[in-house]
């Protein structure tokens, strides 16, 4: 089989042209023993070029391990520049091996490992980048590396955990609505004709909302359907935007519960991210306003930059984080204590471990309120349905008990 590839030689010239290979693993080594690092490999006449693949959506994971193999890699005492190579000749996705064999051309440019990575199609967060910048400065790439892949992961899990403890509730309460849906549009019309066909009999209150209810249901059933779509598409757009997401977020923090774990959890996020950044030699402000930005939640980055005001006017950082309510009174504690021993970005990722289990025990505290509410909500609906409709039977019929 023909490929068509893009390489580097030992002089760092980009070179083109097209050689035969049983498989494109072959066609690596191949290119290899020439001395060549590959840039893009491709069967000839293949539709999607080079750039299309480099833009292909790669699993976060996919990232997080190829990153964590760069900084072992270093840690192993392999050079940047080899390491960087090794990894586009790996077997990982095509996207990050093209992507890494991008940054190693750059590199043999002379253009920092920071700056090569913020052109890569991984979609890092500013801060990863920040740390890279600081290891460059202080030599410890490796460790900023790890440091940096480590926050990414807490921040995953976080957003893991939220959505994997939402969706027994969800689907609980989406099953109910169908549930009564289904019993209002099919089964209580079916009963209807009690109301036609007695118009003297005196029928309860109650039977008569169930049925009229069933028949209205029933009779507009499109528009219903119509209006759940509408309801659906919006939450989607909602979703897929980040300032609404954020005033929605805003709207969950008041609400009891749920508000305390999100709030912990939102706080549990900056404490980690702030440890992690002061350990890598990041400066107090820059930290500050780089763990800012990770806050989705509106009202505690207001305060949280109320702190970087007060701390770039010459505040210590736990008496502005206290001055601010930025924090609970735990959190203040442990920060003062760590800026008196030296000590602060330990303090600060203690903080972030304690908060993030106070966050698992609100959490279960959450899901064992809203289970058996759910269910007591959709079983007393139901409940009233099948209620009326017996009312609705009883008084026809003139049953007496």
């Amino acid at each position: 089989m023909r490929y068509q590839y893009i390489a580097i030689d030992a002089q760092g010239q980009e070179i083109s042209g097209i050689l035969t290979a049983d498989t494109e693993r072959e066609a690596a080594r191949q290119l290899q023993k020439r001395g060549l690092t590959t840039v893009n490999l491709r069967p000839v006449g293949a539709a999607m070029n080079a750039r299309k693949v480099a833009r292909g959506r790669v699993a976060q994971r996919d990232i997080f391990v190829a990153l964590h193999e760069l900084a072992t890699l270093l840690e192993s005492e392999v050079s940047l520049i080899n390491a960087i190579e090794s990894l586009a000749q790996s077997s990982h996705p095509a996207p990050i091996t093209q992507s890494f064999a991008a940054m190693a051309l750059e590199l043999r440019q002379g253009i920092a490992f920071s700056k090569t990575l913020q052109k890569t199609t991984f979609a890092l967060p500013s801060y990863f980048l920040q740390l890279v910048e600081a290891g460059e400065l202080t030599g410890k790439v490796a460790t900023a590396l790890r440091d940096g892949v480590s926050q990414m992961e807490y921040e995953a899990k976080i957003q893991s955990d939220f959505r994997n403890a939402l969706i027994y509730p969800t689907i609980l309460v989406i099953s109910g609505i169908v549930a009564i849906t289904l019993i209002f549009v099919w089964v209580v019309p079916r009963f209807a004709n009690l109301l036609q066909q007695n118009q003297s009999a005196e029928i309860p209150l109650m039977a008569q909302w169930v049925l009229n209810t069933g028949v209205f249901l029933n009779q507009h059933i499109e528009l219903i359907a119509s209006f759940a779509v509408g309801v659906i598409v919006i939450l989607a757009y909602i979703a897929q935007q980040p300032l609404l997401r954020a005033k929605a977020k805003d709207v969950f923090l008041r609400l009891p519960l749920l508000g305390s774990w999100l709030l912990e959890a939102e706080t549990a996020r900056w404490s980690a991210m702030m440890g992690t950044l002061l350990e890598n030699r990041v400066p107090l402000l820059r930290a500050l306003e780089l763990a800012e930005h990770c806050v989705q939640a509106s009202s505690l980055r207001a305060r949280l930059s109320q702190v970087s005001k007060a701390v770039r006017a010459g505040a210590h950082l736990s008496q502005a984080l206290q001055d601010h309510d930025a924090l609970n009174h735990t959190g203040h504690n442990l920060i003062r204590a760590g800026e008196q021993a030296g000590q602060l970005p330990k303090m600060l990722n203690s903080l972030a471990k304690l908060l993030e289990e106070s966050g698992r025990v609100r959490m279960k505290r959450f899901l064992l309120l809203i289970e058996p509410l759910a269910i007591l909500i959709i079983g007393g609906v139901i409940g009233v349905i099948i209620i009326g409709i017996i009312l609705a039977i009883t008084s026809v019929n003139k049953i007496n008990f």
